[in-house]
């Protein structure tokens, strides 16, 4: 009876081993790498910041890589067994899945070898822009390995723009980034910010996780977006591991998720590969920012604080046009910390700087679109401008090139309280001399009907011809005016009337015109 008992108890103990033997095999298959391995994928599509030329990126690259040098002596290329590379991965302090097969493999080889050197100056730009997007991955409580992702999607290039118009670093469609928040207009572009769009980028990485509960999953949707993710989900009945939903999935997104494990690899294990970090003083330089109001030009700064525009525009990519359109809302300018006491202290010399070089075409516009008129007196004529809601003496000051004083005498003001609506003369502006007198002009001969009946189909095309038409007219009238006084009959332009009767158009209540 005993012997039966202790056979029962060998037979028991030799099964539970079986099975724990059984299990650690299956975990370990999961991830070893193997020569049947499933992924196999000779159709990949490489991202475009892994087949952009160096000497492109180079150029594009918003940070100042020219005097960049090696930190060490670059050796040969390395490469290592399979077994390697898993436990190298395994090791990483991630809570992220990172899987290894043989397409995460070549993206791995491929940084090693092909793209050693893009390596370098990208960890070179990771001193600048890892810590900015730390902060905000750590703000919100995601995974801080997901900094690797611009790695990527843009290469660490804030002005990248891919073939199907994704902009910046977090490569940002026009849609999705408006619909975080980012504003994109002529002037400026926020998904070209590093700083907002990576706000913008980390909130919306947290949104898709609510939805698919998983990073791999999250990292695709985030290329191709969630209907597409979604219909891969559906299209594998069901499923929703990433490499289980792998060959159902956009050509192009199959390669993202190892790509991005890649990312993870090389940005760590760089130096095992004879890889040297590139090094460059301008990316340890201390910034600042601060808030702009009024409308400058990149130029006008770069000219008075005698600091080069290319770095401005490094430090300030959103700015499309050089442009920053203070005088609509305030806007960060980025400057390195030593500028800014000068920025400050000389911010009005800044804002007058070559003024009527850069922003002549817009004020004249400007005079019109605010209701403004030129009241011509002599050779002279004023420009005016309508008060505005938050206008002020100051600030239209310099924004006109002017100062107080003069608008207060222009204007006769005794005090600086403004009313709404007020029209204030906020600059003069001389008229070129009048042009002679043109000698009349024959007759034209008559035309056969047909092509008079097309020359007033075009005549009556639309109202710009009989506008463009009529100021003609006025304009030689008033050139061949030789007397000034008469001006001052003239109180105001008549209303046009057209020939043939239009839609009317609803008037602003700004806008007025007249001549003095």
């Amino acid at each position: 009876m005993e012997r039966a008992i202790l056979l029962l108890l060998v037979l028991l103990s030799v099964s539970a081993g079986l099975v724990a033997q059984t299990t650690l095999f299956e975990n370990s298959d999961r991830n070893q790498p193997t020569d049947t391995d499933t992924i196999q994928d000779s159709t990949i599509i490489y991202p475009e910041s892994m087949t952009e030329k160096l000497s492109d990126l180079l150029r594009n690259w918003q940070l100042d890589l020219s005097s960049a040098e090696l930190d060490c002596e670059r050796g040969e290329n390395v490469l290592f067994h399979d077994s390697v590379y898993l436990s190298r991965l395994q090791n990483l302090p991630s809570e992220m899945e990172l899987s290894f097969n043989s397409v995460v493999k070549s993206y791995i080889e491929m940084y090693a070898v092909r793209k050693r050197d893009q390596v370098s100056y990208m960890l070179a730009l990771g001193e600048y822009y890892y810590p900015m997007f730390e902060e905000a991955l750590d703000r919100y409580g995601l995974p801080l390995e997901l900094k690797y992702l611009p790695v990527i999607e843009s290469a660490l290039n804030p002005v990248a723009v891919s073939r199907a118009g994704a902009t910046g670093l977090w490569q940002f469609m026009l849609r999705t980034g408006k619909g975080y928040g980012l504003e994109v207009n002529s002037l400026v572009d926020e998904r070209r910010d590093p700083h907002k769009a990576t706000d913008a980028a980390v909130r919306y990485l947290k949104d898709l996780y609510a939805i698919y509960g998983d990073w791999n999953l999250v990292i695709a949707a985030y290329n191709c977006g969630p209907g597409n993710v979604n219909k891969a989900i559906a299209r594998s009945g069901g499923k929703n591991d990433y490499w289980e939903i792998y060959y159902r999935l956009p050509r192009e997104t199959r390669g993202y998720v190892p790509a991005f494990i890649a990312a993870n690899y090389i940005m760590n294990y760089y130096v095992d590969h004879n890889i040297c970090p590139a090094h460059s003083s301008s990316l340890t330089v201390a910034l600042d920012t601060v808030e702009v109001n009024e409308r400058i030009h990149l130029e006008q700064i770069a000219g008075v604080l005698n600091i080069p525009l290319e770095e401005l525009q490094r430090l300030n990519p959103q700015f499309r046009k050089n442009v920053i359109p203070g005088d609509f809302k305030a806007y960060a300018l980025v400057l390195p910390t030593e500028m800014m006491y000068a920025f400050i202290d000389k911010n009005d010399t800044i804002i007058n700087y070559d003024k009527s070089r850069y922003f002549t075409h817009r004020a004249n516009t400007d005079s019109y679109l605010d209701g403004s008129v030129s009241s011509v007196s002599g050779n002279t004529a004023n420009i005016y401008y309508r008060v505005k809601k938050g206008d002020n003496l100051s600030t239209i000051a310099r924004r006109n090139g002017t100062t107080v004083s003069r608008l207060q005498s222009w204007n006769g003001l005794t005090s600086t309280k403004l009313s709404i609506g007020k029209q204030l003369i906020v600059g003069k502006k001389t008229l070129p001399p009048p042009k002679p007198e043109l000698e009349a002009k024959p007759e034209p001969e008559a035309k056969p009907e047909s092509e008079k009946n097309d020359y007033n189909r075009a005549e009556t095309a639309g109202e710009e011809n009989i506008i463009s038409s009529y100021l003609k007219d006025q304009i030689e009238k008033v050139e061949q005016k030789k007397n000034a006084d008469e001006f001052d009959e003239m109180e105001s332009i008549p209303e046009v009337k057209e020939e043939h009767p239009m839609e009317p158009e609803e008037e602003s209540e700004e806008s007025t015109t007249s001549v003095e």
